[in-house]
């Protein structure tokens, strides 16, 4: 029996390099142009679910248009993370307009991400909600290359090397 799998069509446990266009109501609002090719294992819930499910099948050079409902992206807005926060408890050198992108630290050292929502002499309106939750999206895609996953990738559940986070044995060479 021969248990070496083709690497010629997206499957679990395999890293995808993948060319992307992200389009929202109508604006781009991200590329992979930009950058280089977004890689992952598939299967591993490194990217969002609806474009995760939609890739299982595709070969190296083919692209498809895939539409994401926010279910299967970044959730519906959830009314329970917008939150008034009292005006004196920001800086006062601080110039909180609508649309400015906030991170604030808590007192156990997480950062939470929010964008004012509205700002009044007295009260703040934080969105804690992901800036694309709600939003249907739209992704063009183009499979650049398939690879199998290496074991330890597998236990660690992403990718390492240039794409992900360098190995210990790369990081001494580095600091050599």
């Amino acid at each position: 029996m021969n248990n070496t799998r083709k690497l010629n069509v997206i499957e679990d446990d395999l890293i995808v390099s993948l060319d992307y266009t992200l389009t929202v109501d109508g604006k781009l609002v991200d590329a992979s142009e930009e950058n280089e090719p977004i890689v992952f294992i598939q299967g591993r819930q490194n990217i969002i679910p609806g474009l995760e499910k939609e890739l299982y099948g595709m070969a190296i050079g083919d692209s498809k248009e895939v539409s994401v409902a926010p279910n299967d992206g970044y959730g519906k807005v959830d009314p329970q993370a917008i939150m008034d926060i009292p005006r004196h408890e920001f800086p006062a050198d601080i110039d909180l307009q609508p649309g400015l992108e906030l991170a604030l630290q808590q007192p156990d050292g997480d950062v939470l991400h929010a964008i004012v929502a509205a700002a009044g002499p007295e009260v703040v309106r934080l969105d804690f909600n992901h800036p694309l939750a709600g939003k249907e999206l739209l992704f063009r895609v183009t499979v650049v290359a398939l690879r199998e996953a290496s074991q330890e990738e597998k236990a660690h559940g992403h990718v390492h090397g240039d794409h992900g986070h360098a190995h210990e044995d790369d990081e001494e060479e580095e600091q050599a």
